[in-house]
Order: C-alpha cells, then structure tokens, then sequence
C-alpha cells in the first residue's frame, strides 16, 4: 500500500520542520549522540558508520537548522557506503530515537523525493524521584537574616562582574591567523568565535578509531579566512542571507572542503 504524502519539499516545509534555533545547540546535541553510540554499540565497524553519518547529516543541516534532505544514494556515494548499508544506518538511528525522517514529495509533480532527515533534539530526563516531605516542624517559607559580612562580598562580586563582561578577549583556541583577519570586519569575540567553529564543524572526521581529520590545523586556517573572504564579498555585494550569517558562512566552507579534499597539492601541505 502506498503512503500518503502531504509535505511538499520547498525551503518553507524544511523551515516548518527545523528542531534547533542555532548551529550550537545541534552541534551539542550531535556531540552527546556521539557518547550515546560509542557506550552503546559494541561492533566498532557499525560504531563507525554511525558516527560517520551522524556527523555528515550534522554538516548538511545548516541551512534548515537540524534538517538534511540528500538522496540515501549521495549520502552511499559521499560515505562510500553502499545504499543498503545506509538505509540499515539511518533505520538504526531512528530506533535510538536520534534522528526521524519524513516523506516528502515535489511540487512539480507531487511524486514522491529524497526523505527529509531530522536531528532530534535530546529529551530531557525525568526523574523517578518522588519529591521529599516537608517536616511539620518547618515552615514552607523559611527567612534568613543576612549579616553585613554577606553584603559585602555580594557587592564586591558585582563590581568584578561589571568589569569583566566589559572585556572582549578571544578564545585561546581560535588561530590567531583567523582571528587577527576577522577581526577587521566583526569586533564582536563571540562572533569571531563562531565563524570559526564553523569551519571546525565543517572538517569531517574521517577516522573515528583516532578521531583523524580531513584537514589539518593549517589547512582549516587557509581555508577558513579564504571562506571569510567570499562570505565578505557576498555581504558587499547585498547577497540576502535568509537563515543568517553563520549558516551561508557554513555553505561556502562546505563548498570549500569538498573541493580541498580532491586537491593533491593543497592536502600535501
């Protein structure tokens, strides 16, 4: 029996269906998916592979913040899977509850396409805790003195408070290279922060035995400032970014890696 399809596949429907309001959120969300499938999957070959797709549904979910709607067959091709093995894959993510897909159909001609892939977001834990009872002895709302000492110090915390959040350092852990040229243009930390754990995110593990890269430190620095270059003359030149800066700085990136990673001399570097 044929399903029903209702969903037509236009950037409208995949908006309806994002699960994330920021690439952050997905990518912790991805990363404790990740700690899921290492303490639970025995067979480290299919440990692996899940892992390989998660991330690589990660990295084509940008756009619609948590949804990706590449064919099983470019996914097979891009993992260089076979497309039996990625259906069993995605199937094995859906039991985990890690992900759902959804039919989708053109609108041209109301046929059945590629299935929309959704990252779930992780379910908050409930505890089976019952709530302790409160002694008859003690009131419900209990008031303490504060002394003059405790004033003080709140005082003192909020003086150093105020100067700290006026300092704008940025994080030891973004290239110095990137960082001195970004900043010309975003004086923000956080920004600048951000752009760069794009790039981060973009750079696919390809060993996950010892967490190997596709690129190293160096290349992801060339190729980042590179993708901060076109994402500048995108933004002078009035290019309208619907889903925000950060996710078309995440498209030329991705755009960027793949063509790298075919390159012999630029992965001799």
């Amino acid at each position: 029996m044929k399903k029903h399809i209702d969903i037509i596949a236009q950037d409208e429907s995949y908006n309806n269906l994002s699960t994330f309001t920021n690439i952050e959120a997905m990518n912790k969300t991805v990363r404790k998916y990740r700690d899921i499938i290492s303490a639970s999957v025995s067979r480290s070959d299919v440990r692996g592979r899940l892992i390989a797709l998660l991330e690589h549904l990660k990295r084509y979910s940008c756009k619609q913040i948590g949804v990706s709607y590449m064919s099983k067959n470019k996914i097979a091709d891009k993992l260089e899977l076979s497309y039996k093995t990625v259906q069993r894959l995605v199937k094995k993510l859906e039991e985990l509850g890690m992900i759902r897909q959804v039919f989708m159909k053109r609108k041209k001609d109301m046929l059945q396409t590629s299935n929309a892939i959704i990252i779930q977001p992780i379910k908050e834990e409930v505890s089976n805790k019952t709530p302790s009872k409160v002694s008859e002895k003690c009131p419900a709302i209990k008031t303490t003195s504060v002394s003059l000492k405790q004033n003080i110090k709140r005082l003192n915390k909020r003086k150093r408070t105020v100067k700290l959040t006026s300092a704008n350092f940025i994080a030891h852990w973004v290239p110095k290279a990137f960082s001195d040229f970004t900043s010309n243009f975003y004086s923000k930390a956080e920004t600048i922060q951000e752009f760069w754990k794009v790039v981060k995110q973009c750079n696919r593990v390809i060993n996950y035995e010892n967490e190997q890269r596709a690129f190293t430190t160096e290349q992801e620095i060339h190729i980042g400032i590179q993708a901060f270059k076109e994402f500048v003359m995108k933004i002078k030149s009035g290019t309208k970014m619907i889903k925000g800066e950060f996710a078309y700085f995440n498209g030329i990136v991705n755009k960027l890696m793949d063509k790298f990673y075919f390159d012999d001399a630029f992965m001799a570097i």
